[in-house]
């Protein structure tokens, strides 16, 4: 998942320049005459982004100037809950072109994101710099015993006063000055980054032109190949990428081991072959400058600065946890590792098993002992079956339902709309499904909202959410059709869909959670998936309407743990990775190749299994977000395994148990300190064994 595109408390003042159109004919800006409020697409053009951030940030100036300038004492509504309600225009331009900077981008957009960028971060800083706003939110905060407040209040006011002083507002003015450098560069960096591994993806293809060259391959594999190579216009061709839906098959089927090399060297060497798509000298000066910026923040390293604000507080806390996983995981992977090369020897391959192996000999090893291999699996979840399985799992959990819409503006021909409703068919809010591949997308797969959830002074907003993938597109007359991870990252979404759709918070700000914590709704959707129980009521086979035979979910339950040792060692070296990047505690530039092979090799990641992402390819941390945070999907899988154990102990669809979740997870967002609200919907601290034992590490 991606973190949404945060317009934080900012002000500057922009001077005016030239428009394409009036304001009052910007379809950015101002109320949307569309269905339920939505973006409307059909009129948008990519002239019209620039001047509707140009206005939106003057408008958001004039708003901070008037509660800074305010003649009144500062109180909690005319300080902390005006500024947490202002820039929402700002907001409204922002979440709709970053959206489409993801998802549907261009040069044109990337000029745009590259040209907004330093003036969105200089609109932040200005705020936060801003005496004579801070002089009031303090006065406030340092009245807030003596206030009458909710505990979503509370958090409000602690959220915004913790945002000034993080934001540098006690420092001086030199240092104010250097900071807002540093954001600014920060700001073009991280966009950089991210556009050249978006560049890098597509420059690559492995075009085939002599069929015995396809051995090994599945026919739906060959298919979309022989699709893919049309629409490049390579007709007669098959064109595999490094696009994941086209890269893992081919590495898990194809019998030409140089091919499965070439493929998989071109994926771990994105961003770093010395060109103008090269990213190390980027990631090393994002680094830098993070190091500077926790320094003049008073943090020993970015990570101390990060996770303060996180579940785990401090980067101790993280390193003892993944050091917990590591031993057991590579132990595991070290035996798995045994048995593909077992199976080599068998064959008489006469070679040492390599990285570009691992998916070839896994399923060989996956078929040999427990009959299954992902094309066995495939036909049993085509996307139409799990797109309705997951709707179907939302009705029986909290009885919510999903009505296709027509009606609604698309920025993109294949993209679905669905209206969604409680169960007495009152309104709750929007979403969107956008599933395919294609050039303008990152890869990956994300959620995101045009529109948040609020109920501030009394006015309802209602959500408007983006679930964003890219999974397998039809071929011919085969429709889309999904292997296991494919699965469990459509769940995996929609869980963090539902914790857009279904908050209910006053204040946009409180619905913030931890990024330690957020992947804890995502996460354990992906539960259901695997239930033998709701496996038979989703999974159907494409043609005949048969569901997935109890046969197939025996053996899946029965290889449940199988490669379990790869998958956890890939991930965790990741998140050493990351960590290792953001502990740093001095400001230079370090050889980013150099200093990922010393990384790696204090762990002992075996050579036969390369880190999850590789420095120059790692947009989680260098462009997206996560950056000291990546540990945090394995965190919050000790919250979700033990969540889903909740269900478990009374039955996969209690309601109670359900309630419990929708209220104190889902609907509540940052209301509240995480801990206290996962304490409140389980009455406990989590533990780690259902973790461990789900992991076969136990």
């Amino acid at each position: 998942m991606r973190k949404p595109f945060l317009f934080l408390l900012a002000v500057i003042v922009i001077a005016a320049v030239c428009s394409s159109a009036p304001a009052s004919e910007n379809p950015l800006l101002g109320t949307f005459n569309t269905p339920f409020g939505v973006p409307p697409f059909d009129k948008i053009q990519i002239e019209h982004y620039m001047p509707a951030f140009q206005i939106a940030m003057r408008e958001h100036a004039r708003e901070i100037a008037a509660i800074a300038e305010a003649p009144e004492a500062p109180t909690f509504p005319n300080t902390i809950e005006s500024l947490e309600a202002s820039g929402a225009l700002l907001t409204q331009v922002g979440s709709i072109f970053y959206a489409m900077n993801s998802a549907n981008t261009n040069d044109e957009i990337q000029v745009i994101a590259k040209d907004v960028a330093p003036l969105l971060s200089a609109h932040q800083d200005a705020i936060l710099f801003n005496e004579k706003l801070f002089a009031r939110v303090k006065a406030v905060y340092e009245r807030r015993s003596k206030l009458n407040l909710t505990q979503e209040q509370k958090r409000l006011l602690e959220k915004t006063y913790r945002s000034f002083v993080r934001g540098g507002a006690n420092l001086n003015a030199a240092q104010k000055a250097e900071l807002s450098e540093i954001n600014k560069e920060l700001s073009v960096l991280t966009l950089q980054f991210e556009d050249n591994l978006l560049a890098e993806t597509n420059k690559f293809e492995l075009v085939i032109d002599n069929k015995t060259d396809l051995a090994g391959l599945p026919d739906a594999v060959v298919a979309t190949a022989a699709e893919e190579a049309r629409q490049r216009g390579k007709e007669g061709t098959w064109v595999f990428t490094t696009q994941k839906p086209s890269m893992i098959p081919f590495l898990q089927y194809s019998e030409r081991r140089d091919l499965r090399e070439k493929i998989y060297e071109a994926y771990t060497s994105r961003g770093n072959h010395g060109d103008e798509l090269d990213n190390k000298k980027i990631l090393e000066r994002i680094a830098a400058l993070r190091v500077k910026r926790a320094h003049l923040l008073g943090y020993k390293t970015h990570a101390d600065f990060v996770l303060e604000e996180e579940m785990a507080k401090n980067p101790k806390a993280v390193y003892d946890f993944l050091d917990r996983l590591w031993k057991p995981a590579l132990a595991r992977a070290i035996r798995e590792r045994a048995a593909f090369q077992a199976m080599i020897d068998k064959e008489g391959g006469g070679f040492k098993l390599a990285s570009w192996d691992w998916w070839y000999y896994a399923e060989k090893v996956r078929k040999a002992e427990y009959d299954l291999d992902d094309e066995m699996l495939r036909p049993y979840f085509e996307i139409e079956n799990v797109r309705n399985g997951v709707f179907m799992l939302a009705n029986k959990l909290y009885g919510i339902t999903f009505e296709e819409r027509t009606d609604i503006p698309k920025y993109q021909a294949d993209v679905r709309t669905y209206e969604v409703k409680e169960a007495d068919g009152s309104h709750i809010g929007i979403l969107y499904t956008d599933y395919y591949p294609r050039d303008s997308k990152q890869g990956g797969a994300w959620c995101g909202g045009f529109r948040s959830e609020s109920k501030r002074g009394g006015k309802i907003e209602t959500p408007v959410i983006y679930n964003v993938g890219n999974l397998p597109e039809p071929s011919g007359d085969t429709p889309s059709l999904l292997n296991f991870d494919e699965v469990t990252t459509m769940f995996h979404e929609f869980g963090h869909a539902l914790h857009g759709l279904l908050s209910e918070c006053t204040y946009e700000m409180t619905q913030g959670v931890a990024t330690d914590f957020v992947e804890l709704p995502s996460q354990v959707m992906e539960n259901w998936a695997t239930d033998p129980e709701f496996l038979t009521m989703y999974a159907r086979h494409y043609k005949t309407g048969e569901p997935i035979p109890d046969e197939l979910i025996a053996k899946i339950r029965k290889s449940s743990t199988f490669n379990q040792g790869f998958a956890t060692v890939e991930y965790l070296a990741a998140s050493f990775l990351d960590m290792d990047w953001h502990t740093l505690t001095e400001p230079t530039e370090l050889d980013a190749n150099a200093f990922e092979a010393k990384s790696l090799g204090r762990i002992g990641l075996i050579p036969e299994i390369v880190s999850r992402y590789r420095s120059p390819y790692f947009a989680h941390v260098f462009g997206d977000g996560y950056s000291a945070g990546y540990y945090s999907y394995i965190w919050a899988e000790v919250l979700d395994a033990d969540a889903f154990q909740a269900f478990k102990e009374t039955s996969l669809f209690d309601q109670k148990t359900a309630h419990a979740f929708r209220k104190y997870i889902l609907a509540a967002g940052g209301s509240e300190e995480e801990m206290t609200l996962y304490r409140k919907f389980r009455g406990r601290d989590p533990k780690i064994a259902p973790l461990l034992e789900r992991r076969g590490l136990n």
